[in-house]
């Protein structure tokens, strides 16, 4: 028994392997390890309200090509005291199911008033905010802003992350000057970097020449 004992410790004392992730895509923090990140699908403040299917651990996946075009600008940005802050990266198809199937519960509004106070959840569909599939699953899709690395706050871009509203359209023009130019500052680094931007979400990035441009992927994320 003593012995039994000692070997079921033994195993348990062993690490644990980090998941094999398919070829052609690593861990962010494996390529540059200064980027911040806050997986807002992990938690519970997202517009559902509650943590999303495939999302267990706090880890960011991205495609490699993809986290090496987000280094060089990390590079950039730390030599003016910021860096990115990243909400969501690769998104498994089981998340986007999440999604879809969340978005036809209508009365279920728990975050309404944070996410989407002016738009009709029955409505989400039709102006495009959830859709069954998305450019997060092929794994070179990044949500970010950027923060003060002396002050760790966010740079004010004139909306929360996830807001659906046309004030979180890039050129939005209710908003102030400084927040139009953290707004095109973020654009710009992104779009030198190899990047293009959505028109619709001033948060959100997408690498030009993706490496799976027409692949969606369905593995978790967990370490």
């Amino acid at each position: 028994m003593k012995m039994l004992l000692l070997f079921i410790t033994f195993i348990l004392s062993i690490p644990m392997c980090a998941q094999k992730l398919p070829e052609g895509f690593v861990f962010l923090s494996d390529v540059d390890a200064t980027i911040q990140t806050e997986l807002r699908y992990l938690s519970n403040n997202n517009f559902i309200g509650k943590t999303v299917d495939g999302y267990y651990d706090n880890c960011l996946i991205v495609t490699k090509e993809t986290a090496d075009a987000l280094h060089k600008v990390q590079t950039i940005l730390a030599k003016k005291g910021l860096s990115l802050k990243i909400f969501d990266a690769y998104r498994p198809q089981q998340a986007v199911d999440h999604f879809v199937k969340w978005a036809k519960v209508l009365q279920d509004t728990l975050m309404k008033k944070e996410y989407y106070p002016q738009v009709p959840k029955s409505e989400l569909f039709n102006r495009g905010y959830i859709a069954s599939k998305s450019g997060h699953t092929r794994g070179s899709t990044v949500d970010l802003t950027i923060i003060n690395l002396k002050t760790s706050k966010e740079l004010d871009m004139g909306s929360p992350y996830d807001f659906f509203g046309v004030q979180s359209h890039p050129n939005y023009k209710n908003i102030s000057e400084n927040q139009k130019k953290n707004r095109f500052y973020l654009r710009e680094i992104m779009l030198a970097n190899t990047f293009k931007p959505y028109d619709y979400e001033w948060w959100h990035f997408t690498l030009r020449n993706e490496p799976f441009p027409k692949t969606y992927f369905n593995f978790p994320i967990k370490d």
